[in-house]
């Protein structure tokens, strides 16, 4: 429950806090790459690889689910593997895919966080992967 509480509040602070700096409105938030680790540490949180399968198959964030956003089904497969009620934090190679596919899950009502830098900034930062 404590998690929970946690997960709601950084949510709520990640809409609210550029809200207030008078940013634009978007519909998904955009996350460093510790931001990003931080929240996907995090079990609740789905974590998405939107790149193809043969980008996945050759290194990727351990615990991320393969949905290319370039598959014509993405949203459809989607549906079938994600829960609405649960975060869902989206990245691909640079974060230009990403973003296209957290504006489309956004409209289909996921609350979406985009790695910003994609997964060539995810490594840049040190951060881990998995092959």
């Amino acid at each position: 429950m404590k998690k929970l509480f946690q997960i709601i509040t950084f949510c709520l602070s990640a809409i609210i806090i550029p809200a207030c700096a008078g940013k634009a409105d978007t519909k998904f938030t955009n996350l460093s790459a510790d931001e990003f680790e931080r929240l996907i540490d995090d079990s609740e949180v789905q974590c998405v690889d939107v790149r193809t399968a043969t980008e996945y198959s050759e290194e990727h964030i351990a615990g991320s689910l393969n949905i290319n956003v370039l598959d014509q089904h993405f949203l459809d497969d989607a549906e079938k593997q994600l829960e609405h009620n649960r975060p869902v934090a989206v990245y691909c190679r640079s974060g230009r895919r990403s973003r296209n596919a957290a504006e489309r899950l956004s409209e289909r009502g996921y609350t979406v966080f985009n790695l910003d830098k994609g997964f060539e900034g995810w490594k840049d930062a040190g951060k881990n992967t998995e092959k």
